[in-house]
């Protein structure tokens, strides 16, 4: 049986009933209603004096009877019709209007939103038959950017339209639209990058060029980026609602199917935005550990990385079941349902403390392999810098070692330690770290404990830079307060400006006598020598020569 839904407090039995029949009935596969079906959901609206709607499938099937107040109807959550290719939900809505009014704008919004096959409004004379009747419809893509098409007919009588074959083609048409901006085979998640934010533009849009980057480590293509500067941010959705619902209506538009905030979402309004839309909704903290859990291989990075998930998820889990996939609230948050939610939290608390123990005993195997180090006082350098820095491509140079590196954002996870000879019969270990970014969430400061050990334990930081990027100096700026956050200032630091060889020649000794940095390029050793000759100086002041960086590699 069909469900009636909405405002059904108050109503006889014989209403109720009424109701009942109309949501067994089935509506006319190839057309938008009957004129039967018409006049019985008219005569019910007009004895109950409110707005009553149905909702049926493109076979006709009846899913909902639902009934509003004398203004408007409320639709419940339709996420488990899932949208088609063209973008279309496969549901019609045909509803009443008590007093004749034409479709608002409301009501347009919610064929957006909703991706109705069609919308329609009848209007329920004062007889409680039906009088005039206007539908609406998506459209596809067009020079006009016009989203909605809608058309008026005197009655339902005089309604001429084959819903099937209009559907067929109007769907034909939405697909051929998007597969000329839409790779359909292309498998990866499209997603829109939201900013909302009081700082300068410029600095909105280097944040949006970040977030680009993450997406696309994090094999999601971008489809679109929004921004609003705002004096005051909306405490409900950061985001305005008018804004919210043109993104999402553009969203589904484009095929879209997340939503990256750049800001970090409270619990509270994740849920308000899931409430408004389907699409899956994540900030830029969620994104990195996503990354995170691709990235991290060694059984360290996993279970600090599953560690800084977890207490991620905790306080936004709100009773959506018990896959944990859909951070989102909404109603069944009480009664039975709460029960369900209490066992959810009380797993993700047991395995929060079992990941804590683990870690514990992991951080006692790393104290002991560095304690031997320590004892062959043998000098530590920690690479430290900007993700995607070259770092990892700067050790491998270095010791002519295969640590994993590709041109994406956090390539390299876990630490990886190497030993680094010099022709002096001298030696230093040299140990590679995660990349640092802005705005790095608190929670991967303890996650990746491991690696702020190794900061702990280093002789020097070498902060390496890249140079050919535009954001340097930003990214310089990052790094130095994540590391002053880490009280390490007391440790060394030697700056270098990496990737020389995309940066034009005339430029390279100015930066480097304005900020004291030495420049290599971590595809070139005959670039080494100043940084080699350097770290002999630090390490070894009375046994100096003039380093060869050939030598190292023989």
């Amino acid at each position: 049986m069909s469900d009636v839904l909405g405002n059904i407090s108050g109503l006889k039995a014989s209403q109720f009933k009424a109701l009942e029949r109309l949501a067994s009935r089935r509506l006319p596969a190839d057309a938008l209603i009957s004129p039967e079906i018409a006049r019985s959901l008219c005569e019910i609206s007009r004895d109950l004096r409110r707005q009553v709607a149905i909702i049926a499938d493109r076979g006709g099937v009846v899913i909902s009877v639902i009934v509003g107040d004398d203004r408007s109807i409320y639709i419940p959550d339709l996420s488990r019709f899932r949208l088609g290719r063209s973008g279309l939900r496969g549901l019609r809505c045909i509803h009443t209007h008590l007093k004749g009014e034409p479709l608002s704008q409301d009501d347009l919004t919610d064929l957006a939103l909703l991706r109705f096959d069609v919308l329609a409004a009848i209007a329920v004379g004062a007889d409680g038959l039906p009088g005039r009747l206007e539908y609406a419809h998506l459209l596809p893509d067009n020079p006009e950017g016009d989203k909605t098409e809608t058309v008026q007919v005197a009655s339902v009588h005089a309604l001429d339209l084959n819903l099937g074959r209009f559907l067929h083609e109007l769907e034909g048409e939405m697909e051929r639209k998007r597969a000329e901006t839409i790779d359909l085979s292309d498998g990866r998640e499209r997603a829109v990058l939201i900013s909302v934010s009081q700082d300068p533009r410029q600095e909105i849009d280097d944040a949006l060029d970040e977030l680009t980057e993450l997406a696309r480590t994090a094999d999601v293509v971008v489809a679109d980026r929004v921004v609003q500067r705002s004096r005051r941010l909306n405490p409900k959705t950061l985001i305005g609602e008018g804004l919210l619902k043109d993104v999402v209506i553009n969203a589904l538009q484009k095929g879209v199917s997340l939503l990256i905030f750049d800001q970090d979402l409270t619990p509270m309004q994740i849920s308000a935005i899931s409430d408004l839309t389907e699409l899956k909704v994540i900030d830029r903290s969620q994104l990195i550990l996503d990354i995170f859990a691709r990235r991290a291989h060694t059984l360290d990075g996993k279970v600090q990385v599953e560690l800084a998930q977890l207490k991620y998820i905790l306080p936004r889990l709100t009773g959506r079941g018990t896959a944990l996939s859909r951070l989102a609230g909404g109603i069944g948050g009480r009664g039975p349902g709460e029960t369900k939610l209490e066992t959810d939290r009380r797993r993700i608390r047991d395995r929060i403390t079992r990941l804590e123990r683990q870690l514990k005993q992991l951080a006692r195997g790393r104290l002991q392999r560095r304690g031997k180090r320590g004892r062959g006082q043998i000098p530590i350098v920690s690479i430290v810098g900007y993700t995607n820095a070259g770092k990892s491509t700067l050790l491998n140079a270095l010791t002519q070692s295969q640590v994993f590196t590709e041109d994406l954002l956090f390539a390299t996870l876990d630490t990886a330690t190497r030993r680094l000879r010099f022709p002096m019969e001298r030696e230093v270990i040299i140990t590679d770290t995660v990349g640092f970014i802005r705005k790095l969430p608190k929670s991967l400061f303890g996650a990746f404990k491991a690696t702020l050990e190794e900061l702990e334990d280093a002789d020097l930081l070498l902060h390496v830079v890249d140079l050919s990027n535009p954001r340097f100096e930003q990214q310089i700026a990052a790094v130095e307060k994540i590391l002053d956050d880490l009280d390490l200032g007391r440790i060394p630091r030697l700056l270098v400006f990496n990737k020389v060889d995309q940066v034009p020649t005339e430029e390279i000794g100015h930066y480097c006598r304005r900020f004291q940095a030495l420049p290599v390029s971590a595809l070139s050793r005959a670039s080494f020598s100043p940084l080699l000759q350097e770290m002999a100086v630090r390490f070894w002041p009375d046994e100096v020569e003039v380093l060869d960086p050939e030598a190292f590699f023989h």
